[in-house]
C-alpha cells in the first residue's frame, strides 16, 4: 500500500486529535499523563505503524503494532505509583494503552473505529466514575472536584523527622496527592528550637473531612505546638460550605498551649 503525503498527514492528525480528546479529560482531573502525553502517545503509535506501512511488506505494520503495545506498557509503568498500602496510576496507565490503540487505528486509516474507541474511552472516564463511587458507597457529599491545600505543623525541631513521617503516613490515602513538603526553623520557645512543617497537597472530593481527620491525628502527637490547614484555591471558599472556617477558607483547628 502506497501512502501519499496528504494521507500520512491526515492519519497523524487524526491520531493526535483523538489523543488530545482523551488527554483533555485527564488534564482536567490533574492526572500525571494529561493532554500532551496522551496526544504524543497516540501520535507516536500512529507514526510507528505508518512506518511499517511505508516499508511495504504485509507483516510489517502488524509486527510494529505488537512492539508498540509492549513499549507503551513500559511507559504506563512510569505513571503507576505506590503510596503506603495503595497503588495509584493504574487508570492513567490503562488510558495510555488505549491512546496507543487509537493511534494504531488512525494509522491504518480506520477513521470510524478510531473515533468510536476514543468515544468509549471518554465515556468510561465520565460515566463509570460516578458508578464506581456508588459501588464503593462513597459519601453523598463527596464530589469530583480537586482542591489544593496546605497543612502547617509547628513542632519542636528534634521531633520534626518523626512528625514528617507520621504526616506522610496520614496523607497516603488514594485521593490525596502530595505535591511538596518542606520545613524551616521558626525560632525558639522555652529552650526548644521550633520547626514549621508545610505540606502542599491536592485532595479529590471532600477535602475538609480528610484534613480535619489529619489534624485530629496529628494533635495527639507530643511536642507539636500548632496544627492548621488552609485552602489554596484561587477563589474564596463559601463560608457555608466549610462550617467554622474563616472568610477565605482558613481553618486552624488545634493549638497546644505554651504552658507545658
Amino acid at each position: 500500500m502506497t501512502l501519499t503525503d496528504i494521507d500520512y498527514l491526515l492519519r497523524l492528525l487524526l491520531a493526535a486529535g483523538c489523543g488530545m480528546l482523551i488527554g483533555l479529560e485527564r488534564q482536567y482531573r490533574s492526572r500525571t499523563a494529561g493532554l500532551r502525553t496522551q496526544a504524543l502517545v497516540a501520535l507516536g503509535a500512529a507514526s510507528f505503524v505508518l512506518f511499517g506501512i511505508q516499508v511495504g511488506t504485509p507483516q510489517a505494520p502488524l509486527q510494529i503494532a505488537a512492539y508498540v503495545v509492549s513499549g507503551v506498557g513500559f511507559l504506563g509503568g512510569g505513571v503507576i505509583l505506590r503510596q503506603g498500602f495503595t497503588v495509584q496510576g493504574l487508570n492513567t496507565a490503562a488510558t495510555l494503552w488505549c491512546s496507543a490503540a487509537v493511534g494504531c487505528q488512525a494509522a491504518a486509516g480506520h477513521v470510524v473505529p478510531a473515533l468510536i474507541t476514543t468515544g468509549i474511552v471518554l465515556s468510561i472516564h465520565l460515566l463509570l466514575r460516578p458508578l464506581g463511587r456508588l459501588v464503593d458507597r462513597a459519601p453523598a457529599a463527596k464530589t469530583d472536584t480537586i482542591g489544593a491545600y496546605v497543612i502547617t505543623v509547628l513542632v519542636e525541631d528534634e521531633k520534626e523527622p518523626e512528625v514528617r513521617a507520621r504526616l506522610s503516613e496520614i496523607l497516603s490515602a488514594p485521593d490525596v496527592i502530595v505535591q511538596a513538603m518542606s520545613s524551616h526553623l521558626e525560632g525558639s520557645e522555652k529552650g526548644h528550637e521550633l520547626s514549621r512543617l508545610n505540606a502542599e497537597i491536592l485532595v479529590e472530593g471532600n477535602g475538609s473531612a480528610l484534613l480535619d481527620s489529619a489534624v485530629t491525628q496529628l494533635s495527639a502527637e507530643p511536642r507539636i505546638r500548632e496544627v492548621s490547614w488552609q485552602s489554596e484555591d484561587p477563589e474564596p471558599i463559601p463560608v457555608q460550605s466549610l462550617e467554622g472556617t474563616g472568610r477565605f477558607g482558613v481553618r486552624s483547628l488545634w493549638k497546644r498551649r505554651g504552658d507545658a
